[in-house]
């Protein structure tokens, strides 16, 4: 982990902290940048099964099998 000096708007930080229900300013932020990449890897998998992309739900043999 490093540090980094950065300008941060004091607003913004107080309703995110409130949002996350973080404690501390460090807590905000590790928890925003956590959910970034949380909402960047659900957009991936939403847009998968979107798409179909490799995903056999299509497969009747599959469908068939997936509640026994």
């Amino acid at each position: 982990m490093s540090k980094r000096l950065i300008d941060i708007d004091d607003d913004v930080l107080a309703e995110a902290a409130r949002v996350l229900g973080a404690r501390t300013m460090k807590e905000t932020v590790n928890e925003a940048l956590a959910e970034v990449v949380r909402l960047a890897t659900r957009r991936v998998h939403a847009d998968r099964l979107a798409e179909m992309h490799g995903i056999d739900l299509h497969d009747e043999d599959v469908m068939a099998r997936a509640w026994r």
